[in-house]
């Protein structure tokens, strides 16, 4: 059994090993700050900075494409590491293009406006890959291409907008947080935001927040969805029917009969599957959402399930127990920071036939994952990256887990 204390361990190693820090040899004669030098970028790591090296000492900059060569600037220098300001490129890729966004590179909301679309899926498939393998120890063939968005400009359906007092020029400042800062640059429009959001963002400006420092939440709310203010909703609607489609696939393809939809928000997931299954039920620790997901199942029809307000890790033990483990899929779609590790132990130890971890944090889920398929309870059958944040580094991934050796419990209908 992986105990909790392990769980946290080996979390606290995982998270370090995604820092994508190549060897650097100890002899290595570290740069200067402000020294300006030429590299030949190797790769991207996760996260969007280029890697290159100075006589072998490892240089990070944003802004670049693999196997570029560009001049840089260092601004900074660690033990192991170094970053640097991009100065000029000298051979451009032939996927480098011009930015759609006058703010990009100040403003930090995009890492990659200057690369083509079709090298940022080709690029992001390989982050994934090389996260999971050097984590997890999976193969890289279990990741399928990035499914694409039909709409890699405005698309978000959510922002938010943070102001801040500019005391030298005696001015509030309104837009995004700039690029490895904590201050704000202004902008008029973001071009991966919904032209409905870009026409607030002048009326902001013009009736701001009394004091500097109050983020703005601007949103568009789904269509006949119910979705409290405070309450997750997937941030680009142009990806919605892609998603569910790749979700409601790999349910399918592990003929269970009944779903649990874990960390559920409004009921997103479970009502798009119900009609797949003969009973589901889900959890969300958010008594709004909870109330938002009964009504969005009345409208939309999924009448042969349940919403059950709580933590996943306190209600998940009885919810397996009311369904046939072997004919049973759970999905998990926490937040960024990952599954409590009592979950991941409960599903270990009840073994349902089919896991469906869903998230937006590639680190997080390679650590989830190696707990669960940790002895062979689990094996990893496929990951399926899906680009809902265009132009930056972010990337979803479904995983789909089959259980290696499912006990063989008597065969059990649901309880009421």
């Amino acid at each position: 059994m992986v105990y909790p204390q392990r769980l946290a361990k080996r979390t606290v190693e995982i998270l370090n090993e995604t820092t994508d820090i190549p060897a650097t040899p100890d002899a290595v004669l570290r740069p200067e700050v402000g020294q300006r030098v030429t590299l030949q970028i190797e790769d991207i790591a996760f996260g969007g900075e280029g890697v290159g090296r100075v006589e072998g000492f490892v240089v990070f900059v944003p802004l670049v494409i693999k196997d570029e060569t560009v001049e840089v600037t260092i601004t900074e220098v660690k033990k192991n590491f170094a970053r640097a300001e991009l100065v000029n490129v000298i051979n451009p890729a032939d996927s480098r293009i011009d930015p759609e966004c006058q703010y990009y590179g100040d403003c930090g909301g995009c890492q990659y406006q200057h690369m083509a679309y079709e090298a940022q899926l080709e690029m992001k498939q390989k982050q994934v890959a090389d996260l999971f393998e050097r984590i997890g120890g999976f193969t890289q063939d279990k990741v399928t291409p990035v499914i694409p968005c039909p709409q890699p400009y405005h698309y978000r359906n959510r922002i938010l907008v943070r102001s801040q007092w500019n005391g030298k020029a005696k001015k509030l400042l309104v837009g995004f947080r700039k690029r490895n800062s904590h201050w704000v640059v202004e902008i008029d429009e973001c071009k991966i935001a919904e032209p409905a959001l870009n026409a607030q963002i002048p009326e902001v400006r013009a009736n701001p927040p009394k004091r500097g420092g109050i983020k703005v939440n601007l949103r568009i709310t789904p269509e006949d969805w119910t979705v409290q203010d405070h309450s997750f909703f997937q941030t680009n609607y142009f990806m919605l029917p892609r998603m569910v489609e790749a979700v409601r696939k790999v349910f399918q393809s592990s003929g269970s009969d009944y779903l649990i939809d874990t960390y559920c928000g409004v009921g997103f997931f479970a009502i798009e599957l119900a009609s797949l299954a003969k009973r589901y039920a889900g959890v969300e620790y958010d008594k709004g959402a909870i109330k938002a997901a009964r009504e969005n199942a009345t409208q939309f029809g999924g009448d042969n399930g349940e919403f059950i307000e709580g933590r996943t890790e306190d209600l998940l033990p009885s919810l397996l127990a009311k369904f046939d483990a072997g004919k049973t899929s759970v999905i998990l779609d926490p937040p960024r920071k990952g599954c409590a590790p009592a979950a991941l132990e409960q599903l270990r130890e009840v073994r349902p036939s089919q896991v469906i971890y869903i998230s937006c944090h590639p680190a997080t889920l390679a650590r989830d994952l190696n707990i669960l398929c940790a002895d062979g309870v689990y094996r990893l059958e496929q990951v399926i990256p899906v680009d809902m944040f265009p132009h930056t580094q972010h990337v979803e991934c479904i995983t789909d887990l089959r259980l290696n050796s499912p006990s063989e419990p008597e065969s059990q209908e649901p309880q009421d």
